[in-house]
């Protein structure tokens, strides 16, 4: 199948779909609003079949890569669910201990894009936790539409727990110095932000497209922040010059970069949404973010 790039599409179906995705329309509303779109033979089946993500695409480390070694693992989550579940991605032949990375989901769960960000961490060395929010439901069901559905119907302080939870798991663990960073996207980067909250010890934490900390949680937070935003999210990123006069009155240390021309989820290779130049950028700076604060 061949990848479609975001500008194959007009921005307002984009738009549309990116309402879809987060549950603010279902699939009915989001087929009758594309309905305008359907030219040339394609209909807004077509559109939607088109915008969903291929995990073909997101294979740019492969399950079986030597360099690495990859296991599910269970936390011990007493606040939470009771028990969450995550991919644990590590170098196969790590030279001493390394830092720890914890891996936040979109709104759907451990997919296959997530595991394989997992994946990555553990090739540029570092070692890596992505816990599935959606454990207590049976875990990511395999489908996106599945997954989205299931989302809403978990405590969202229960799965918060499980995050928190997980990040205690890595931090412990004997193949990590202590040493913890934190990722994540859409929900994901919202959660990171609460988990700088949370947490005085987190080193460093970096949130894609992810919804801002109230000024006074600001006001708790100790990790320094790298923050990627996309210019065309106006959702999320509408948001964002609010939040930066609250972490510069609170003296966080903060860097943040707007993606011109980008979209929600541009780092996702799953999805046209999907902004190469802009997604290699933003994770070059991720991995020098954390070469700098988690190896100091």
């Amino acid at each position: 199948m061949e990848r479609k790039n975001a500008s194959d599409y007009p921005q307002e179906l984009l738009d549309e779909f990116d309402k879809y995705v987060h549950g603010d329309i279902d699939r009915r509303a989001f087929l009758d609003r594309a309905n305008k779109f359907a030219v040339g033979g394609v209909s807004a089946v077509a559109l939607w079949e088109s915008l969903r993500p291929n995990y073909a695409f997101a294979q740019q480390v492969q399950k079986d890569d030597a360099r690495i070694k990859v296991s599910y693992e269970t936390v011990s989550s007493p606040q939470g669910n009771g028990s969450i579940k995550g991919y644990f991605a590590r170098p196969a032949k790590p030279a001493g201990k390394l830092p720890g990375v914890l891996v936040i989901h979109e709104n759907r769960g451990l997919n296959p894009y997530i595991e394989d960000v997992a994946r990555r961490l553990a090739v540029a060395n570092f070692v890596a936790f992505a816990p599935d929010g959606l454990t207590s439901l049976g875990g990511y069901p395999g489908d996106e539409e599945k997954a989205t559905a299931l989302f809403p119907k978990i405590d969202g302080t229960k799965m918060f727990e499980d995050f928190v939870a997980s990040y205690g798991w890595l931090k412990a663990r004997p193949e990590c110095t202590g040493k913890m960073g934190a990722v994540g996207f859409c929900f994901g980067g919202t959660t990171v932000n609460k988990l700088a909250v949370r947490l005085p010890d987190l080193a460093a934490a970096v949130p894609f497209y992810g919804g801002q900390p109230s000024a006074e949680d600001t006001a708790k937070i100790k990790a320094p922040l790298l923050l990627h935003y996309a210019s065309l999210d106006t959702r999320i990123t509408g948001g964002w010059p609010a939040w930066e006069e609250a972490l510069k009155a609170n003296h966080v240390t903060y860097t943040a970069y707007v993606y011109e021309g980008a979209n929600h989820g541009f780092h996702n290779d799953t999805t046209p949404r999907y902004d190469e130049a802009s997604a290699k950028l933003a994770w070059s700076r991720t991995l020098d973010f954390f070469n700098k604060y988690l190896r100091g």
